[in-house]
């Protein structure tokens, strides 16, 4: 069983698109679907894929994702393939790891 966030487990807090919240979130690549770094119902399917991806569920490291996700991730990274391959690129790097 893979890493399960709840919204109270987030650091920041993040509006709730209730008319979006059905629709099919991130589960995995490929997704060439627009990301919303402000809606809760994408931001938390997305941080749980890349902790999963580092079997990973330390707080500290999903504090750091919403700060980079939300922050300081360029602009130009639009989709939720390409938010996926950064995050998972810089957590990597912090945590000293090779992932494709």
């Amino acid at each position: 069983m893979g890493v399960k966030i709840n919204p109270s487990d987030l650091y920041y807090k993040y509006r709730r698109n209730k008319e979006q919240r059905d629709e099919p979130k991130f589960t995995g690549k490929p997704d060439p679907h627009p990301y919303d770094r402000d809606d809760l119902y994408e931001v938390i399917p997305m941080l749980e894929a890349v902790m999963n991806e580092f079997n990973c569920s330390d707080a500290n490291i999903l504090h750091r994702l919403e700060e980079l996700a939300g922050d300081e991730m360029p602009r130009f990274i639009q989709t939720r393939e390409e938010v996926f391959d950064f995050l998972v690129s810089v957590v990597g790097d912090m945590l000293g790891r090779d992932h494709d």
